[in-house]
């Protein structure tokens, strides 16, 4: 089980590899990265071009935090492994953001511990995103369809 905070891109593919070299018992890896969007929208059909966007967070609070979500998983599922990695600083259209990889021998415990560390990371982790566009730069507020998926999973519907 590894976390990691840092600035630096990261090897989606290597990573997600490595939670199954030398491990038979390993029947799934299911994995989510995210990337930063050129557009956002506004709403009522209309978007504005995003040409850039900074991830702020607390070091060593942050990654606490992950870590928590981490363990959380790791009660609800029998999971072999599980890889983060959250990137931070400024960023432009398309580079990655996150890595969450989930290793188990099972698809349907890899794939549901995946998406319940992503809800959860959306929601409980104390990072801060600053949009970019031609009209200046603006801190985006948490949305409501990141709390509704992150609360399903305090419902028992899991």
């Amino acid at each position: 089980m590894s976390v990691s905070v840092q600035e630096a891109d990261f090897d989606a593919g290597a990573e997600i590899a490595a939670l199954s070299v030398g491990r038979e018992d390993v029947g799934a890896v299911a994995s989510f990265v995210g990337l930063v969007r050129a557009d956002k929208k506004l709403g009522a059909g209309d978007t504005a071009a995003v040409q850039a966007m900074t991830l702020e967070h607390y070091p060593g609070m942050t990654e606490q935090a992950l870590d928590a979500i981490v363990a959380e998983a790791r009660g609800r599922w029998d999971i072999f492994g599980v890889r983060v990695i959250h990137r931070v600083g400024r960023l432009l259209p398309g580079d990655r953001i996150v890595l969450v990889a989930v290793a188990s021998a099972h698809r349907g415990e890899a794939f549901a511990a995946c998406e319940f560390i992503m809800d959860y990371l959306k929601t409980r982790a104390p990072f801060w995103k600053k949009e970019e566009t031609r009209d200046g730069g603006h801190w985006v507020d948490a949305r409501e369809s990141d709390d509704h998926a992150a609360g399903r999973w305090s419902s028992g519907a899991d």
